[in-house]
C-alpha cells in the first residue's frame, strides 16, 4: 500500500484486454504505488486517468483552487470529476471499469496500460496506436516547444 506523502513514479507500456464485465487486470509493478483504493476517471484524449489517492488528494486540491466564475474551470471539474470513480484490486489484481468509463475511452477488448509519472492511462488498443502514430514523428518537436515554454533541459 502507498504511505501518505510518498511520491510515486509510474512508467512503462503494458498491453491486457478488458472483459465483458468491465474487468480489466492492472500490471503487479502498478498496484503496490496505487494502493488498496484509487481513483479512475475520464481522462484526456479519450483515454482513462487512474490515480492513488494520495494522488487524487493532490489533484483536487488544486481543482478546488480554480475560480468557479470562469466558464473553463467549471467546464474541466464537471467533466473531470463527474466520471471518478473509487476502485479496488480483486484476487485477481483486477479492477472493474464502470460502463460510461470504458464507453469514453472506446474500451473493447485490447487495451494498453501506461504509467505517465502519477497515474496510469487506460487506452484502447486502436487509441493508444493512433495517437502513438501521430506523434511519434513530432517527438523532437515536441520536446524543442516544451523546452521553449518551460525552460525544461530535454
Amino acid at each position: 500500500m502507498v504511505k501518505s506523502g510518498v511520491n510515486i513514479m509510474l512508467m512503462g507500456e503494458y498491453h491486457h484486454t478488458i472483459d465483458d464485465k468491465g474487468r480489466l487486470i492492472i500490471p503487479s509493478k502498478f498496484r503496490y504505488d496505487l494502493g488498496e483504493k484509487f481513483i479512475v476517471t475520464r481522462g484526456l484524449d479519450k483515454c482513462l486517468f487512474v490515480y492513488s489517492e494520495n494522488e487524487w488528494n493532490k489533484l483536487v486540491a488544486k481543482l478546488k483552487n480554480l475560480p468557479f466564475t470562469k466558464i473553463d474551470a467549471r467546464n474541466f471539474t464537471r467533466f473531470f470529476l463527474s466520471g471518478a470513480t473509487e476502485c479496488e484490486f480483486d484476487k485477481q489484481g483486477r479492477i472493474n471499469i464502470t460502463s460510461p468509463l470504458v464507453s469514453y475511452a472506446g474500451l473493447k477488448k485490447d487495451c494498453v496500460i501506461i504509467g505517465v509519472n502519477d497515474r496510469l492511462e487506460i487506452w484502447s488498443e486502436e487509441g493508444w496506436n493512433d495517437f502513438f502514430i501521430k506523434n511519434e514523428n513530432n517527438l523532437a518537436n515536441i520536446a524543442e516547444n516544451l523546452y521553449i515554454e518551460t525552460d525544461i533541459d530535454i
